[in-house]
């Protein structure tokens, strides 16, 4: 489970003895994989206060409430229990001279499964020559490294030529298995890597077969996943197209 760490410094304190924060990062971080990333933030002094009241904006220069104590930073973990999380907010030098808050993520969305989902409709779409469903999986923005011309295709139109072109090279449906997926999710970004196999025939008459390694990133748009960038690798000293048995 995900665990937000809200660092609240103390504008009163003495800071002369406290430990340095980087050992700490580095033993959460690289070490235990347990703090995922964070950041500090600017001094409250710098932050806007943003109230809407009978549809007027108010802002107000400085932060919500008058205190010495004050949000410095925040840090976000995985832990597989509250307790694990409450022992490494223990363990912030911070915590020696301010205060840790720790509160768990909500967890209402199924992330993983909508970007797997979103993957099983690439293969629909490719077994159907369906162009309007492939594309709206990927983001307006998408930046693609396509398998056949090599190139980068930037933004949706370029993507939508380069697989048409592509296509256009095949005599019927293409099927697409995928045989390893592996995600990782993040808050509003993530990322896959797969071994997925392509099987069509081509116009030639000839077999297509190959097995390529995908790259994905996704993001996050409002409440669906999209991917803004892809990269195929195929294998370079086998062939793509294989004659039929």
């Amino acid at each position: 489970m995900k665990y937000m760490l809200l660092v609240c410094g103390d504008d009163t304190a003495d800071t002369s003895d406290m430990a340095p924060v980087e050992p700490w990062v580095e033993e959460l971080g690289a070490e235990r994989g347990v703090r995922l990333h964070g950041h500090r933030l600017s001094l409250p002094a710098e932050a806007v206060t943003v109230r809407v009241r009978d549809g007027e904006v108010l802002r107000t220069d400085g932060p919500f409430a008058e205190t010495k104590e004050y949000v410095a930073g925040y840090d976000i973990l995985e832990c597989d229990s509250l307790d694990e999380a409450v022992e490494a907010a223990a363990r912030h030098p911070v915590a020696t001279i301010g205060a840790m808050e720790v509160r768990a993520f909500w967890e209402d969305e199924d992330a993983e499964g909508a970007i797997r989902r979103l993957d099983a409709e690439l293969t629909a779409a490719a077994r159907e020559r369906d162009f309007d469903r492939a594309m709206a999986c990927y983001a307006p923005d998408v930046e693609v490294f396509h398998p056949v011309s090599g190139l980068e295709q930037r933004g949706i139109e370029a993507l939508r030529k380069a697989e048409e072109l592509w296509f256009a090279t095949l005599a019927g449906p293409v099927e697409r298995e995928v045989l390893d997926f592996r995600v990782r999710v993040d808050e509003s970004i993530a990322f896959s890597h797969a071994l997925v196999r392509m099987r069509a025939e081509l116009v030639t008459g000839d077999g297509l077969d190959t097995t390529a390694r995908v790259t994905t990133g996704y993001r996050v748009a409002g409440d669906r996943w999209q991917i803004v960038h892809q990269h195929t690798s195929v294998p370079f000293d086998s062939p793509v197209t294989q004659d039929r048995p």
